[in-house]
């Protein structure tokens, strides 16, 4: 698997867990980090996987507004937690990395619905992120 593919999964695994714990995850991340350094057991994070989720932090009420707006049929808080975080990751690396193009951004969310959520998940998240693809110009506004 690619580094950056790894740091992804490890980003979605932060947002996830913070999403059941119902902290943040600038918090989440920091007991990883610890726990990495502490424990040889532990990988180290990537400096990708800090990026993600601090970039994401940066941005949560501007991605959950866009994700509630955008996303037909589906609340927020009823959304599958798995997917919930897979679009948060994707829709931050999709409208503010812009070293990472779309499509990647895109396909590498779709690869984690496959690996970590239902079968009805890949296209769920392909459509919502590429709504978000087609939208992207205008939704970077300032919060």
């Amino acid at each position: 698997m690619a580094a950056r593919s790894k740091a992804r999964k490890r980003a979605f695994q932060i947002l996830f867990e913070a999403d059941q714990r119902g902290s943040s995850a600038q918090n989440v991340l920091a007991d990883w980090v610890r726990h990495s350094r502490s424990d040889d057991r532990q990988p180290p994070v990537n400096e990708y996987t800090m990026q993600l989720v601090e970039g994401y932090a940066q941005h949560v009420s501007r991605i959950d507004e866009l994700i509630a707006t955008y996303a037909v049929d589906w609340d927020l808080d009823r959304m599958p937690v798995a997917d919930r975080n897979i679009v948060r990751l994707g829709a931050y690396e999709l409208i503010w990395e812009d070293e990472t193009p779309d499509a990647v951004a895109i396909d590498e969310a779709v690869q984690l619905a496959k690996e970590f959520s239902t079968d009805d998940s890949p296209a769920f998240v392909n459509g919502l992120l590429g709504r978000f693809k087609e939208l992207k110009p205008g939704l970077r506004r300032a919060e």
